[in-house]
């Protein structure tokens, strides 16, 4: 590593040489590294590039599931969940046993039993898993989404946090198409119940059936309020609101 001893001071790059600052005085280092032409074409990188293809897949079927339930997310908190929807896409591409290296999809690893299971019971809230929040088994309809919580008692059956004094439900079918990005949501009325509520029967049914060619996901949100002085204020701005895949078809 070289010190740059001229009057005139340089910081940036002319052909395969760096100069830069540090706090040793200025500095100058060869360029290291691999070009991106050769990476694009040179044989021995044809791993490199084949891997780059399947997260670049990856990335995509992420984020069209993301977008396909923001309606439902949007009140979800979690910093995790683009890292987490890319790791059980990869674990789903993984099953696509058709595809050349390179080119293995996330459409095609869901056509298959084991994919489904990969999206089945995710939460898109790591910090409160569906299972932890509800202590209750839901009875779901698949040709409606109907998702019923028959004989529910909120104050046994739901692990309501501090300070919340209302939660709300809301079922979610959404059909998604992983190859276009194509998809159509449909939601339930919102169905909200105090945490100490005696026992009730709550039912969430989607104003109708989403359309499309892709899977079909069934989803199911538990959110938390708070009640002041008459009106509704979500609590920790969704920190403890939970949403999970309940099925997948």
């Amino acid at each position: 590593m070289a010190k740059q001893s001229s009057i005139i001071k340089i910081e940036g790059t002319i052909d395969d040489l760096t100069f830069y600052k540090s706090k040793d005085g200025y500095r100058i280092r060869r360029k290291s590294g691999v070009s991106k032409d050769r990476i694009a074409n040179d044989p021995a990188f044809a791993r490199t590039r084949e891997n780059g293809m399947e997260f670049g897949e990856m990335a995509q079927t992420g984020k069209f599931l993301r977008r396909a339930v923001v309606d439902l997310s949007a009140q979800i908190s979690d910093s995790s969940l683009v890292s987490r929807v890319v790791k059980r896409m990869s674990n789903i591409k993984k099953l696509d046993t058709t595809s050349p290296r390179g080119s293995r999809k996330v459409a095609v690893g869901l056509t298959t039993p084991e994919g489904k299971l990969e999206l089945k019971g995710f939460d898109f809230n790591s910090e409160a898993p569906l299972q932890a929040i509800l202590r209750k088994e839901v009875a779901l309809d698949p040709a409606t989404g109907t998702i019923t919580l028959e004989d529910f008692h909120a104050e046994r059956q739901l692990a309501s946090p501090q300070g919340a004094t209302h939660a709300s439900f809301v079922a979610g079918m959404v059909n998604v198409n992983f190859e276009t990005g194509e998809a159509d949501l449909k939601l339930s009325a919102e169905v909200e119940t105090q945490v100490h509520a005696p026992p009730a029967t709550l039912t969430l049914q989607p104003d109708t059936v989403p359309e499309g060619d892709g899977v079909v996901l069934y989803l199911l949100m538990v959110a938390f309020h708070q009640e002041m002085n008459g009106e509704m204020y979500p609590l920790s701005n969704g920190a403890f609101n939970a949403l999970s895949i309940l099925e997948v078809l």
